[in-house]
């Protein structure tokens, strides 16, 4: 902190004209862009979402192989991708539950789902399948508040999952909707594949904010979720809020860059956006690579740190995520989609798993100790079946570790987090 000081004093004190500004102090200034007090509540949510995410793609890997089945030498292949260390078979045993590994011809491994994880396979598949229209009115939705109709299958593809969409849902839904959708290509080039709306649903084209003021009778206006201490930032948003709504539906290009109202619309649509998505949060740069698209500004970032009332902006992980504040209760989704639902029990079966396999290991360290004449001592709160004491047991045990002690027990901390609400 003294060296930073000691910067920016050294800094005021230069002749702009004489001494251009240092780098540090861009970076200085780059970096208190994303100053934002921290939220417990939504820094748990946003952990609690990453518990299913990397067992998840193990999953759909394995789903996607003969007989579903896969060995684990080739999975062992694809950790790289999950961004994984270690070997394979030991993160799988760590999962009991999800996946089971069985030795085959006595030299192979292979793994399989588990018939609980295969039964919550086609319970998401279920779900998916009564979940379509909602999907279609997403889309369409999505479309409509594009600049011209019309999205990149690509980009597209990197937000399907924040919408709930299905792997396939190129195959899977557009063939069935014609009147609906199309699939164009005016380029030529295979990344420039396009999903273009055939026809304007008037219906759909109203915000949830103007639903919400058409049932109270009131004009459209953003909800505040914040604490009557932030007295500022409760006056910037209600001064924000007495200029007039604009719809996220509405064609831009009447706007001029950079007034009140095209600010008034980019927040509209982001607030749109996030209430169309699975968990109400979004990556701020994948939301970055649709500037052109839903004609965003450049420094989007900047323009949610404006309005901590309605976003909250969060650097968990390293990765800038934007949720909105409205659709949390404390780190609760007020509103779960059922395909949440589904993956909250993916979530609870694979902590069920870890668990297990933690009091497994625990004691087997404790057999060992015995047998070298070494008594544990524990305290009241372990003796109450704390699995992060189970975990801290058995750190030094090179039997069957997937990471060294310090990284596997960050990487628990990011999957599991006992202490989360």
């Amino acid at each position: 902190m003294m060296f930073v000081k000691m910067c920016l004093t050294n800094l005021s004190r230069c002749n702009a004209r004489l001494y251009p500004p240092h780098p540090f102090l861009y970076f200085l200034r780059s970096f208190s862009l994303w100053s934002m007090k921290k939220d417990p509540d939504l820094e748990a949510a946003l952990l609690r979402n990453r518990r299913w995410i990397v067992n998840n793609q193990i999953k759909n890997i394995i789903l996607r192989c003969p007989n579903q089945v896969a060995s684990v030498r080739y999975l062992q292949k694809k950790f790289k991708t999950l961004d994984l260390q270690g070997k394979s078979i030991n993160w799988l045993k760590k999962y009991p539950c999800c996946f089971e590994v069985f030795l085959e011809d006595d030299h192979e491994h292979y793994c399989r789902l588990t018939k609980r994880m295969m039964s919550l396979v086609e319970e998401e598949e279920t779900v998916k399948d009564m979940q379509e229209p909602v999907f279609v009115e997403r889309l369409v939705r999505l479309l409509m508040m594009s600049r011209n109709q019309r999205l990149n299958v690509v980009k597209l593809n990197e937000f399907k999952r924040n919408f709930g969409f299905p792997d396939d849902y190129i195959i899977r839904i557009l063939p069935k909707y014609p009147d609906t959708f199309r699939l164009v290509n005016y380029s030529g080039r295979k990344s420039s594949m396009e999903i273009e709306l055939v026809s304007w649903n008037a219906e759909l084209a109203v915000s949830a904010v103007e639903a919400s003021a058409r049932k109270k009778g009131s004009d459209p206006c953003f909800s505040c979720c914040l604490p009557s201490t932030w007295i500022k930032s409760l006056e910037r948003f209600h001064e924000f809020n007495e200029t007039n709504y604009i719809s996220p539906y509405s064609d831009p290009r009447g706007l001029e860059e950079g007034s009140k109202e095209m600010e008034k619309r980019a927040i509209g649509l982001v607030h749109e956006l996030l209430l169309l998505t699975l968990w109400k949060k979004m990556s701020i740069m994948k939301l970055g690579h649709f500037k052109r698209e839903f004609g965003l500004p450049e420094k989007l970032n900047v323009l949610l740190l404006k309005h901590p009332g309605i976003f909250y902006v969060s650097n968990k992980y390293q990765v800038y995520t934007v949720l909105l504040r409205e659709g949390y209760n404390g780190s609760e989704l007020i509103e779960k989609d059922p395909l949440v639902v589904v993956k909250d029990k993916f979530g609870e079966l694979m902590k069920e798993g870890l668990h297990e396999y933690n009091q497994r290991r625990h004691l087997v360290n404790l057999e060992k100790k015995k047998k070298k004449g070494i008594v544990p001592v524990y305290s009241d709160k372990t003796k109450e079946g704390n699995t992060e004491i189970a975990e801290q047991d058995y750190s030094g045990d090179k039997l069957g570790g997937l990471f060294n002690p310090e990284e596997r027990k960050r990487f628990y901390g990011v999957l599991f987090d006992d202490g989360a609400p």
